[in-house]
């Protein structure tokens, strides 16, 4: 009698929280369905899969190039990714293991740069570039190597790293490289995992910048590409909810993988 009481209670949060996870899973659901489906049935909102799916991903291959963009968009969020983990992490663990009122007020400078918005500083990245003349690639992945965040959570880590440690190492004759690469690397994996994930993700979503620099249509992006579909006349529904499946699969595969080094990363920095 007192356990039917207790669900009885609980009645009200299983029901919300079903209400929510269906309402959060339902976008995902009718993109799906959507890709295999004609436009007229995407307009007509069917909820059931189709058989256009092939007919579709024709259709996105004859009008786009899919790999092309798939490849250049793996290779700036995976340069992006190794090169915001090399320079953050390097960043975040020298302004903890060797602190100084001075990197105090050099972090809170960088901080600060968090308030300022990317539109404000397109135009001067822009110019900067052009006038350097930099591969497409670097041009697309260098502003976002080195990132506030990111910076700010491998130092907030860095402070759960015990110093113990780091001086037992030195002692031991290691050199302050060595220990980044074989104590603090190691000790730091899920910090570095949630790092990946995030940079990962916010380099292939990045629409924007690659918009402003990128010129060269056989550069383009899956962002730059889902984008060329609201630019037409007709809109083939099908073919755009296919492009669109195919542009988010990646982000969702990574954080599948990586999903609980991530929360671990997070909860870490957190403390």
């Amino acid at each position: 009698m007192i356990a039917v009481i207790k669900v009885l209670r609980r009645a009200p949060l299983y029901i919300f929280l079903t209400i929510a996870s269906v309402l959060s899973v339902f976008p995902l659901f009718f993109m799906v369905v959507s890709a295999t489906n004609t436009s007229a049935q995407v307009l007509g909102s069917r909820l059931l899969p189709g058989t256009n799916l092939l007919n579709n991903l024709h259709a996105l291959m004859g009008q786009q190039p899919l790999l092309s963009a798939l490849y250049h968009s793996s290779l700036n969020a995976v340069l992006t990714t190794i090169g915001a983990l090399i320079f953050c992490s390097i960043a975040g663990y020298g302004f903890e293991v060797y602190h100084s009122k001075g990197k105090d007020v050099v972090m809170n400078i960088i901080l600060l740069a968090m308030m300022i918005p990317f539109a404000a500083t397109m135009i001067p990245l822009f110019r900067m570039f052009s006038q350097f003349g930099f591969p497409t690639t670097l041009s697309v992945v260098l502003p976002a190597i080195a990132t506030p965040f990111l910076i700010l959570l491998f130092r907030q880590s860095a402070r759960s790293f015990p110093h113990e440690m780091l001086e037992a190492a030195r002692v031991d004759g290691l050199s302050e490289l060595s220990i980044f690469l074989r104590i603090f690397i190691p000790t730091m994996r899920s910090t570095y995992a949630a790092a990946a994930v995030i940079t990962f993700m916010a380099a292939w979503n990045n629409f924007l910048w690659p918009r402003v620099i990128i010129i060269n249509n056989s550069e383009q992006t899956m962002t730059m590409l889902v984008s060329n579909f609201r630019a037409g006349y007709v809109i083939d529904y099908g073919v755009l909810m296919l492009a669109v499946l195919i542009a988010s699969l990646p982000t969702m595969i990574i954080f599948l993988v990586l999903q609980r080094s991530f929360a671990n990363g997070i909860v870490g920095a957190v403390k």
